[in-house]
């Protein structure tokens, strides 16, 4: 009853911040998912509730304004060494307000598979919240930095990091073009007996045909979780895997059962591609682009 009786004060109190501390710069724009949202005409304070967000943030060199971040951005280099952990699967409206944030950078991840908003509670406190879904393109990442720069007053820098990323992206597309020899990949990120890969629409499948490859499911749509059989009779030339919670992930692929006769097992093509880097849209992307090459065409790439 008191916890009850303390967000209810602490709701009522953030409102009337809110209203006092309105002024007539403040603008209305629509998130990345086409929502409406207040910008607020000085943002001091800012939460991140995904770690590709806390990425970005650290990237246009906001690390100072960052109050709060998620569970899973807590391995990000050089992040306030007392910043707030927030479990944003079972978020503490009370414990959130209480950190007064001026703008909260959420993600579809935030939201149950309901679609139920675990963050409303927050918005009705009157502190703005921005959505920045999923990307599933390089060019929807782009859009995100420049959002967030937008929104946080940064647009020159992050201009400065959209067009350092497109001068590398760039520069293995172009090479990427040149070859004739589409080798089959496969490219792990969920582990045996559950296996989980992904087709088209998505900046993973982008990244493999950007060197120049073919992605063995390539003609499924979004995520997917293949069988075994599938990958066995699809005979890849390389398989790539970014799951780094199994020990020794390569070993562990190259012993399964059956998958002796695959080219790439035989051939000894099993790479080991960076988590974060591969799993979170934002500017490090471009390491797991260039790992991929390195990985699938040293004989082209070298350590560009």
């Amino acid at each position: 009853m008191k916890k009850r009786i303390s967000l209810v004060l602490t709701l009522v109190l953030v409102v009337m911040l809110a209203m006092v501390g309105c002024s007539s710069k403040e603008t209305t724009i629509k998130d990345r998912e086409g929502k409406d949202v207040k910008v607020p005409d000085k943002i001091d304070r800012i939460i991140s509730a995904v770690p590709s967000n806390t990425e970005i943030l650290m990237g246009l060199g906001l690390k100072d304004k960052l109050v709060g971040v998620d569970t899973y951005s807590q391995d990000i280099p050089n992040l306030p060494k007392d910043i707030e952990i927030i479990d944003f699967y079972n978020p503490d409206a009370e414990a959130i307000i209480g950190l007064q944030p001026d703008i909260v950078l959420a993600s579809s991840h935030n939201k149950t598979g309901t679609g139920d908003d675990p963050l409303k509670i927050i918005e009705d406190a009157g502190i703005s919240v921005f959505y920045i879904p999923n990307s599933e393109s390089i060019e929807s990442i782009y859009d995100d930095i420049n959002f967030i720069a937008g929104i946080t007053n940064t647009k020159a820098k992050g201009q400065e990091i959209v067009n350092n990323m497109k001068a590398e992206v760039n520069k293995i597309a172009e090479i990427g073009k040149t070859i004739t020899d589409k080798k089959k990949v496969y490219f792990e990120i969920g582990p045996a007996p559950t296996l989980y890969s992904f087709g088209h629409s998505t900046f993973l499948n982008e990244m493999i045909e950007l060197v120049g490859a073919e992605n063995i499911f390539k003609d499924i749509n979004g995520w997917t979780s293949p069988s075994e059989e599938a990958v066995i009779d699809a005979n890849p030339d390389v398989i790539l895997t970014n799951v780094n919670y199994v020990e020794n992930s390569i070993e562990e692929i190259k012993s399964r059962k059956g998958w002796e006769n695959i080219k790439a097992i035989k051939d000894n093509q099993v790479y080991m591609i960076d988590k974060n880097a591969s799993s979170r849209p934002s500017q490090h992307i471009v390491t797991a682009l260039k790992q991929i090459a390195n990985s699938v065409y040293p004989e082209y790439y070298g350590q560009k």
